[in-house]
């Protein structure tokens, strides 16, 4: 069984490992409920999805009818503006079939005047608070990607008392000085209020270079032993969870990795697998994000 630690201050002990929902973006019913049977198997008691994920929303919901307590549900919104948001919110949780969630997130908010409009007087962040008010949602979270997006989550908590953040994080990533200073500062932040780290891109060799033969939209580790040493280095620090790829197919190696978790591997195992993988940063000044 995966560990379980708190999830920031909302007071719910999720499992370590979190269920990235894209996955389910062009899966059948029929595939989603099989992995629901892998999700419980290992103890994962917290989703991930997005109203943007194509039909993961949809294929979620029909377990809700009899597993909703079972899940700390998550969803995001892309949409900036007030009443765009209301509309996708209320979307999300006809397509989720619940009456409220536990995480709405504001989706990939990284770029500066979407930002300005997200969290100004008619953007998203009323409609949250709004909606939070109302019993719709009970926390409020922001995501991204690229280099920016570290120091992007630390203005927005100065912004607002958010719940969660995520951003990318793996051993390929953390050696971009730049990016690595910045992320240790958004981890203080968030250790000193608080606030849940949420981490993607684990199993990242780096941009697909020929075509993909995974859903995940960069080329992912895909031999046990190499997944195993990138869940375990993400897992060996104490202060994030991580987040799952967006492949059903890789799952259960994920699962598998983070139940015989136990310490983070040194740095010459890592640079091993580096070297093996021939892994690179994701995203660098030229490739900023999906």
């Amino acid at each position: 069984m995966i560990s379980r630690q708190m999830f920031g201050r909302t007071g719910h002990l999720s499992s370590r490992v979190i269920f990235g929902a894209a996955a389910f973006s062009r899966v059948s019913q029929d595939e989603a409920d099989r992995t629901l049977e892998v999700l419980l198997e290992h103890g994962v008691n917290h989703i991930d999805t997005a109203a943007r994920y194509g039909d993961s929303e949809l294929r979620i919901g029909k377990w809700m009818a009899r597993h909703r307590q079972d899940f700390f549900l998550a969803t995001k919104t892309r949409e900036r503006g007030y009443q765009a948001a209301w509309d996708d919110l209320r979307r999300s949780l006809d397509r989720l079939q619940v009456d409220a969630v536990d995480l709405w997130q504001f989706h990939n908010l990284v770029d500066a005047q979407e930002w300005d409009i997200a969290m100004g007087p008619d953007g998203v962040l009323a409609a949250a608070v709004e909606a939070r008010e109302q019993g719709l949602i009970r926390f409020i979270g922001v995501t991204g990607h690229g280099l920016p997006i570290p120091s992007m989550h630390r203005r927005s908590l100065e912004r607002f008392a958010f719940d969660s953040v995520l951003l990318p994080y793996n051993v390929t990533m953390m050696r971009t000085p730049q990016y690595a200073a910045d992320v240790a500062a958004l981890l203080k932040v968030c250790a000193d209020r608080g606030v849940a780290v949420q981490t993607i891109k684990s199993l990242a060799v780096g941009p697909w270079d020929g075509p993909p033969t995974h859903s995940t939209w960069y080329e992912p580790l895909e031999e046990q032993a190499d997944i195993d040493a990138a869940v375990h280095w993400v897992l060996g620090c104490p202060d994030v969870f991580l987040n799952t790829a967006g492949d059903i197919h890789l799952l259960p190696r994920v699962l598998e990795a983070a139940g015989r978790f136990e310490c983070r591997p040194s740095e010459e195992e890592m640079q091993a697998a580096v070297d093996r993988c021939g892994m690179v940063a994701l995203f660098t000044e030229e490739r900023s994000g999906p």
